[in-house]
């Protein structure tokens, strides 16, 4: 190493959590933490960090390109954001006074709204207009210091309109600095195309829609929306598993609102990720621990929602030592937040979590809900240059001062994407204006 990138001085207080793994259990609340830190980049990757004393002695006889000061201000690994339906047409506000009154979002979807309100809009939109529409909640979720987004499919319910919203996800991935990665979920609800035929639409996705999706390389992963009245856990086994087949990963949207068995079909099934779990039970919870099952737990759909029951994160991790993350849920109907600090304050009042357990969640534990602890999620040597400066004192402070943004920067593979609360570089790989 003759030379360094980028030295980020003034650090206050350096939070990371520690290691590449999924953090259970107690592991959550084990952070790293330096005070007065530095910390070092060169071609992107972190090369050095620790005490300001012990990392300017390293760089003594370095040539250091640039150096920028952040002031005291707290610095954590950049947020992931493991859980989105990033790129729809349309909003949803009419269905508002229809959840207040006490109509549910099940009934809803049965009388052709909530979801197949967004399909409608989604397959009538170009996909300029989708693109467009999906980078600014993009540019929302970088603000709000998320330097990687999971993006999935399911308000197109066509193999063509599924197609158009993946295509999207990789026009956004190829030009814009935050990294998008692609899930299919053709199976997010029945189109009324199909309507007492779910067992032909289940057809249509194994036989049409994962081969062509596999084929062109649209997507890593594969989700089901396993639940009442949608499908039944024998459907969503049947499509997993031939997603796996074809090289997709499996999630499932998992025992949101009826204890389907969801979460033990996670298990079963060797799925890298369950999320919402809202109604799972104790037996789901146990065999998600037995093959390794991350939850993503959802906290701003059931405040949306207005649900009285939230996900029993106490349980997952003090019982189960499940590692717990968490996600916005960012769509359209359920959770229309691009803000995952929001998010950070609802796990705190609502789910009970510490602020060392949230910092994990949205960190190492939701890089490892997308596969990619190895190289995302912790400030680690030769890790990529993924960081979030916050306007904080502490990690406390991010859920205790709430309804405000405290991301001062975001650094995205190296380079200064955001700084003082404004983005400064935008297309990536084109890093004009950036510090």
């Amino acid at each position: 190493m003759e030379r360094i990138d980028l030295l980020i001085t003034g650090i206050g207080r350096l939070v990371t959590p520690p290691g590449n793994a999924p953090r259970c259990g107690q592991q959550m609340k084990q952070l790293e933490i330096i005070i007065d830190a530095a910390l070092a980049i060169s071609e992107g990757s972190i090369v050095a960090f620790g005490t300001s004393q012990d990392v300017l002695e390293l760089m003594r006889d370095l040539e250091v390109v640039e150096t920028i000061d952040v002031g005291g201000r707290m610095v954590t690994p950049g947020l992931v954001d493991p859980h989105t339906h990033l790129v729809h047409g349309g909003s949803r506000e009419h269905e508002l006074a229809l959840k207040r009154s006490g109509v549910s979002y099940l009934d809803i979807l049965a009388q052709g709204g909530g979801i197949l309100n967004t399909v409608q809009s989604t397959r009538e939109a170009s996909e300029q207009e989708l693109y467009d529409k999906a980078r600014r909640s993009l540019n929302e979720m970088l603000l709000n210091g998320v330097t990687t987004v999971e993006a999935k499919s399911g308000y197109g319910l066509t193999l063509e309109d599924e197609l158009k919203q993946l295509r999207v996800a990789k026009r956004l991935n190829d030009t814009h600095p935050v990294e998008i990665v692609s899930t299919f979920m053709g199976a997010h609800a029945v189109p009324l195309a199909y309507k007492g035929r779910a067992e032909e639409y289940v057809d249509l996705i194994v036989d049409e829609m994962l081969p062509t999706v596999a084929e062109e390389g649209l997507a890593e992963f594969c989700d089901v929306f396993c639940e009442k009245g949608v499908f039944s856990v024998d459907q969503s086994r049947r499509i997993l598993l031939e997603g796996k087949r074809n090289g997709l990963i499996p999630k499932i949207h998992a025992d949101e609102i009826e204890p389907l068995g969801g979460a033990e079909l996670a298990g079963e099934i060797g799925a890298i990720s369950a999320e919402h779990l809202l109604a799972a039970t104790d037996k789901g919870f146990a065999a998600m621990a037995e093959h390794g099952v991350i939850p993503v737990l959802l906290p701003g759909t059931s405040f949306n929602l207005g649900l009285a029951k939230h996900a029993r994160a106490r349980d997952m991790i003090d019982t189960y030592e499940l590692p717990v993350a968490l996600a916005t849920d960012y769509n359209p109907g359920s959770c229309p937040t691009e803000s995952i600090q929001l998010i950070m304050m609802l796990a705190s009042l609502n789910l009970k979590m510490t602020p060392e357990e949230i910092l994990t969640a949205c960190t190492i534990n939701a890089a490892n809900a997308l596969g990619r602890g190895e190289s995302i999620g912790s400030i680690a040597v030769g890790k990529r240059a993924d960081l979030t400066i916050f306007d904080a004192p502490n990690l406390a402070y991010l859920p205790y001062h709430f309804g405000i943004n405290h991301t001062f920067g975001v650094i995205k593979n190296g380079n200064v994407i955001v700084w003082d609360r404004t983005i400064v570089a935008i297309e990536s790989g084109k890093e004009e204006g950036a510090r």
